[in-house]
């Protein structure tokens, strides 16, 4: 056998072992940074798996790493924004020790939109000081604060969109707190409300569809603008049953998915399908209520982030 046949036959026989460092396993030589807000880490995990930066306080349920390398972090009493320092140079505490803060997102305009559940669930808008610049009340249907909502974005209309659990639908909101449009999610054909698909995460994408993944039913659904799922996936699909109460979702610019499984003890906590649904990466170290994939083999991920 001529010697580049030799190479040819150990790089192909290579590429079939699937790829590991802590943590990480992939067949395809996936690998990632990603930031984790989770309940026992907090922080960022490089591709080798290591850990690069930790909060020191665990319990986190959203965060992003924002554009100029600061860390933007929601806990349930707390929003707090580090810079590279890993000084705080914004911090927004709930008012009330009932609340809880659910998510935290930098705008556009530099705000920050927080949520907050309690007695008046509410959208709060934030300037650079952290005084609230703009408040929009929720219609979560339920006084059980903990399962208020979940992930809010706000859409480039200017409207809000959020995941309301107990009452099995993403609604979307204008800034006056009028609802205009609800995709509810008990469906039947997953066993109604009994199956708790409850939304946590709905991502609105360029195409306008929207991802939501559906906690309790363990099930991640893509609909349509009209509501209708044009592509699902659930364990049925998978060996390994990867789908444990999904919270945390981001699509990449490539079309794959990746979702956290909160739920899992042990095994896949994180785990990234491609649109044809196969798992092509796992992550089996931190649980993660959210995450942002940062990198992909070296390559920071572009645009802003679908999470």
């Amino acid at each position: 056998m001529k010697t580049n046949s030799i190479l040819k036959t150990v790089i192909t026989l290579f590429c079939l072992i699937p790829v590991m460092v802590i943590g990480q396993k992939s067949a395809s030589g996936i690998s990632h940074s990603f930031f984790i807000a989770g309940p026992q880490f907090t922080g960022i995990i490089d591709e080798a798996g290591e850990v690069v930066w930790d909060s020191q306080k665990a319990g986190a349920r959203d965060g992003y790493v924002l554009k100029n390398g600061n860390i933007l972090v929601c806990w349930a009493d707390e929003v707090k924004e580090f810079n590279k320092k890993k000084e705080v140079i914004l911090s927004y505490k709930r008012a009330e020790d009932l609340m809880e803060l659910g998510t935290a997102v930098r705008l556009s305009n530099g705000h920050t939109l927080i949520t907050e559940s309690g007695t008046q669930p509410r959208i709060v808008e934030i300037d650079k000081k952290g005084v609230v610049v703009k408040s929009v009340p929720l219609q979560p249907e339920t006084d059980n604060v903990h399962m208020q909502t979940r992930m809010a974005r706000k859409l480039k209309n200017g409207n809000y969109l959020v995941p309301h659990l107990l009452a099995f639908a993403v609604k979307e909101y204008q800034p006056d707190g009028t609802v205009v449009n609800t995709f509810s999610t008990d469906y039947e054909q997953f066993g109604g409300r009994s199956a708790e698909t409850w939304p946590f995460t709905a991502i609105r994408m360029k195409n306008g569809n929207t991802l939501v993944t559906l906690t309790h039913g363990n099930r991640v659904v893509e609909l349509d603008a009209n509501g209708n799922i044009v592509w699902e996936i659930d364990n049925s699909l998978f060996s390994e049953k990867p789908l444990v109460d999904p919270c945390g979702a981001q699509r990449l610019p490539n079309g794959n998915t990746v979702i956290a499984s909160y739920g899992a003890q042990k095994g896949i906590k994180m785990f990234e399908v491609d649109p044809d649904k196969n798992i092509v990466w796992t992550y089996e170290a931190h649980r993660a209520h959210h995450f942002q994939i940062l990198t992909t083999n070296g390559k920071p991920v572009k645009g802003t982030p679908l999470k």
